[in-house]
């Protein structure tokens, strides 16, 4: 009963709402191949040169309860965090809706249609998939074994997305820990590697990226941020064999015999299809252009719904094929995407503000930031910095299409700059800006836990095994210490 009850809160209202979307793209016959742009840039700069500073004050609140409610009322918090993220909402939408009416209601269903949905079910199907993926006979998590798991999940995120990496690999990391006395710097770095930084290749490792290809950037072109990731990735490893050596001898051998090598024998292994179905769908929805439908004024495009409806089919085969024991076994519960179906549901919510006021550029209440945004390193630094708590897909957006305001490119001119066709010094430019935004939203992903959803459901699944993981700021404590210092690194070799 409990597993139909978790799996029922998130199925029933993603498959219905996905189930009306489909069935608009079969039954309208109004179809159309762009989005109403001047219907799109009057909503924008309306809201955005009105809305006020303090309109971000509800997204502050979700937050601080985020950080502040698990520390000090965790039973409440557990109990209750779906109707904390739901007041927060609600304090922002009712009052946003009673003043600015229509306009209002377009930034809501905007976020919601385009964003948040696809979001979730990406995110429920990645973990449906990879949750019946058991691996037995996990080794002793000795520093050099966990060191070749968090590569290896480092190098599977740009392929399978960091969601993926991290949903396959979290458990067989905490079943190799399982008798370490110290295991929360593990997950910490798990989720720096995994989590974050490993998806920087394709647009298929981490939501911003794809949202690039899908706005011209080639496929491949990503693959140029192969310097920066392998330069973080690499120092990051050593940092932590470092650490997790000093930690084994402190601690003294585990328990259990290390001479023994087990058994590996990996269980549901016909997930796999079921991960590279939802990848492919992910491709598809970018490379083929099938028009558009409009529902209540959002232009949809139709091959997003599709990808949208593979992704669920391949929720309902993984569930069917596969074994409860194998699940069972593996440890796996719907909580983990259940907290971050409802967090994120008062989090996408609440950013509008923040958002449409960048987007509204200098006319907007942020403009002072905006204008300072000039150099490739401005790029990395604002862009990761809001990237840690907004969500990283719309900020890379924005500044991508600021980038090409300040340098009077359009879109149709990326592709070909970043092809090589065209050649010049604003093209330039542009590709170190590009790399900058790109990086930084990446990887100042990792600084937070809201910074990118796997963060939440690795803490989530870890917390779920007994492992004692940092709260939101602890957290934080860590990925500045450790990261920051990292990232004014990066700044130097790469962008000065």
């Amino acid at each position: 009963m409990q597993y139909l009850k978790k799996q029922t809160v998130i199925s029933i209202t993603v498959l219905l709402l996905i189930f009306l979307l489909s069935s608009i793209v079969l039954a309208s016959g109004e179809h159309s191949t762009e989005p109403d742009v001047a219907e799109t840039a009057h909503t924008t700069d309306s809201l955005g040169a009105n809305l006020p500073l303090w309109s971000a004050l509800p997204f502050v609140g979700i937050l601080l309860s985020i950080a502040l409610f698990p520390l000090f009322a965790p039973v409440i918090w557990h109990r209750h965090f779906g109707k904390i993220s739901a007041f927060w909402a609600l304090t922002f939408a009712l009052p946003f809706l009673l003043i600015f009416r229509g306009e209002a209601l377009y930034e809501i269903l905007h976020i919601y249609f385009l964003d948040y949905i696809p979001f979730i079910i990406l995110l429920w199907g990645l973990f449906t998939a990879s949750g019946g993926i058991l691996v037995r006979g996990t080794p002793i998590g000795t520093p050099l074994t966990n060191t070749i798991l968090l590569l290896i999940g480092t190098i599977l995120a740009s392929w399978i997305g960091t969601t993926g990496a991290a949903m396959l690999l979290i458990r067989p990391m905490i079943r190799s820990n399982r008798f370490r006395k110290y295991k929360m710097h593990t997950i910490v770095f798990f989720i720096f590697l995994v989590a974050n930084i490993g998806g920087s290749l394709t647009p298929l490792g981490d939501p911003p990226l794809f949202l690039g290809f899908l706005h011209g950037v080639p496929f491949f072109w990503t693959m140029n941020l192969f310097p920066h990731m392998a330069f973080m990735s690499l120092i990051l490893l050593m940092l932590y064999f470092a650490l997790d050596s000093f930690l084994f001898k402190r601690a003294g051998s585990p328990k259990g015999d290390l001479e023994v090598k087990p058994s590996i024998k990996i269980e549901g292994l016909h997930n796999l299809i079921f991960l590279m179905g939802i990848m492919g769908a992910v491709l598809m929805s970018g490379m083929w252009h099938a028009g558009s439908f409009s529902l209540f004024g959002i232009h949809i495009n139709t091959s997003s719904v599709y990808r949208d409806v593979i992704i669920l089919l391949m929720v309902f085969l993984s569930v069917k094929t596969t074994r409860k024991q194998i699940r069972t076994d593996n440890g796996f519960t719907w909580f983990p995407i259940k907290e971050v179906a409802y967090l994120f549901a008062g989090i996408f919510m609440t950013i509008i503000p923040a958002l449409t006021m960048l987007r509204a550029g200098e006319n907007g209440s942020l403009a002072g930031l905006v204008e300072i945004v000039k150099e490739p390193l401005h790029f990395f630094w604002i862009t990761g910095t809001l990237s840690s708590f907004l969500d990283n897909a719309p900020t890379y957006l924005t500044f991508f299409n600021l980038s090409l305001g300040r340098l009077g490119l359009t879109e149709m001119q990326v592709s070909e700059i970043l092809r090589g066709i065209i050649e010049s010094g604003t093209g330039q430019q542009f590709i170190s800006i590009l790399k900058g935004i790109s990086v930084g939203a990446v990887f100042f992903g990792a600084v937070t836990y809201i910074g990118n959803a796997p963060n939440f459901m690795v803490r989530s699944i870890a917390e779920e095994n007994d492992v004692d993981m940092p709260s939101f700021f602890g957290y934080m404590a860590w990925s500045v210490g450790i990261l920051v210092p990292l990232f004014f690194l990066i700044t130097w070799v790469f962008f000065i």
